[in-house]
């Protein structure tokens, strides 16, 4: 490929998704497009920038950017967060919208759904301690593909191997042939749509939790910490983030700052979270 050629690519897709794509990842990206490119009558990916470039067709474009975009995930993927979630984050919520009965909860870039239904059956797990609360749990991705994948809830063998606990296999799928198919008390407290971290937030909050773990790694600095600064506007104000456990937040944001003792937990700098008012 060359290098114009990808440099075109690159541009692209950091303008539409912000995902960076350095050199060095021709070959990734040749294996994503290609089919693509074949899909049109194109030979190759030079061929398909005619549909891209100078004036993008929207339909391929959209195809190439969700090609692109990493949807690697499973059930309570890196366990803590999720302990985290179930034994400090779930119980400060549970007295502090004690009045209100009501929580929402934001699963960004949630892939094919895994992170938003291990939150659910969580929930589900506290039992009728939490009957008549009022939680929504919004899951969004880029990719319109791997929404339909979630909203679907039917996994292989492999898919629930991999992180989720016997007892919540059990408990909360059916098996129907090769696939396990979540249960529709599950299923239902999820409300999935497409969204790209790059556009307005208006309208999406007030949230008291949002989940952004491993995706900020694939953006610039500048980029992160105007998502960073979008994500501080859409918060209650005890909001807590939870990004994934190599992320940080140095030199990126002042909005926000560590959870003691939590990894990848963080809360508003100037927010109102605290865990000695509900201890």
């Amino acid at each position: 490929m060359e290098q114009a050629v990808f440099e075109i690519y690159a541009k692209l897709l950091e303008e539409q998704s912000g995902i960076i794509i350095s050199t060095g990842k021709e070959y990734l990206l040749e294996s994503r497009v290609l089919p693509i490119a074949k899909e049109h009558g194109f030979d190759d990916l030079d061929g398909l920038l005619k549909k891209l470039h100078p004036i993008p067709d929207q339909k391929v474009l959209l195809q190439v950017v969700e090609a692109m975009t990493t949807n690697e995930t499973s059930f309570f993927r890196d366990s803590k967060p999720f302990d985290s979630f179930k034994d400090v984050l779930l119980p400060y919520f549970m007295k502090a919208r004690a009045t209100t009965r009501k929580l929402r909860i934001w699963s960004a870039a949630c892939s094919s759904g895994q992170e938003p239904y291990s939150l659910a059956m969580l929930i589900k797990e506290q039992g009728a301690i939490l009957d008549g609360w009022d939680i929504e749990i919004v899951a969004t991705d880029l990719s319109n593909d791997i929404l339909d994948k979630a909203k679907a809830a039917e996994y292989s063998q492999f898919e629930v191997q991999r992180g989720l606990p016997v007892q919540y296999l059990v408990k909360y799928f059916e098996q129907n042939e090769d696939k396990w198919c979540l249960k529709d008390d599950i299923k239902n407290m999820i409300t999935f749509k497409q969204f790209n971290l790059l556009n307005s937030y208006a309208g999406m909050g007030p949230f008291d939790m949002i989940f952004c773990r491993n995706v900020l790694i694939y953006f610039d600095a500048e980029v992160k910490s105007e998502i960073m600064q979008k994500f501080s506007s859409v918060f209650a104000d005890d909001g807590v983030l939870v990004l994934g456990g190599a992320e940080t937040i140095i030199g990126i944001s002042d909005h926000f700052k560590l959870l003691p003792d939590q990894r990848g937990v963080f809360i508003l700098k100037d927010g109102k979270f605290s865990l000695e008012k509900t201890g």
